[in-house]
């Protein structure tokens, strides 16, 4: 038997849900430390279709962390770089790449195409809620992912509903809009139980937000761990769901 590109992928799931990950698209927002492992791990286990949303370019301070920084992509746009890497082992996948920061005016332009899944792998706060609040409406299935940065331990991380989670800075904030904007749907998020490092030194006393001046600490670790959960989770509810529909039309 020729060995193919999937071949672990079908032993583990079988030809049929293989082939529904084929038929299926998702969407990925933010091309960093874990966006860019998640968008590494769905086109490995077989989806047919990515998108990728990104507006930020890679520099010398991702090559820590994110999958696609290497010396020769330093100042291409992510999701360029990410796009050509994915089709460097599966030519198979179809990427679409939007390098551009997400707001609501990308939603038509995004949700055009039949999207199964998302993963909100931003890094801003307003977006963040811009994004969630859309899958909300548009009944799309998602996961989001609060702060990873500050950390050292991929095996603290886990999967559960936004208003359980403790610890996370960006999580308490998240639940406090949350609870502002009065949605009360499950909001399914990748979070981490470790209590984070305080960075607080000045690299950039010339930039322009707190973020530029003090930078977030970040390993290689819990980042590609975050990734890694929300391809997974989005394999997984792509399946599950699959496999609900057609008990319901037997």
């Amino acid at each position: 038997m020729k060995e193919t590109t999937l071949q672990r992928m079908e032993l583990l799931l079988g030809n049929n849900q293989l082939s529904v990950l084929k038929k299926s698209c998702v969407l990925v927002v933010g091309i960093g430390g874990v966006g860019s492992y998640c968008a590494e791990a769905l086109a490995r286990s077989g989806i047919g279709k990515i998108i990728l949303v990104d507006h930020d370019v890679i520099t010398p301070g991702n090559l820590n962390r994110q999958i696609h920084a290497t010396y020769q992509t330093i100042n291409q746009i992510k999701t360029t770089a990410m796009q050509e890497r994915i089709r460097s082992f599966n030519d198979d996948c179809e990427v679409i790449s939007y390098p551009q920061f997400y707001s609501t005016e990308l939603n038509d332009d995004l949700f055009a195409h039949a999207v199964d899944f998302a993963v909100d792998a931003i890094d801003t706060v307003s977006s963040k809620l811009e994004l969630i609040s859309t899958c909300l409406n548009r009944k799309v299935s998602f996961i989001s992912s609060m702060g990873m940065a500050n950390r050292l331990d991929p095996t603290a991380l886990k999967i559960g509903e936004l208003m359980q989670t403790s610890y996370d800075p960006l999580a308490k904030v998240i639940r406090s809009q949350v609870r502002k904007r009065n949605i009360k749907k499950p909001i399914t998020v990748v979070y981490s139980t470790e209590i984070p490092h305080k960075q607080s030194k000045v690299i950039n006393e010339a930039g322009k937000t707190r973020k530029e001046q003090m930078p977030p600490a970040s390993s290689p670790f819990v980042p590609a761990a975050a990734g890694l959960a929300c391809a997974s989770y989005a394999v997984k509810s792509i399946l599950e769901r699959r496999s609900a529909e057609k008990i319901s039309l037997e």
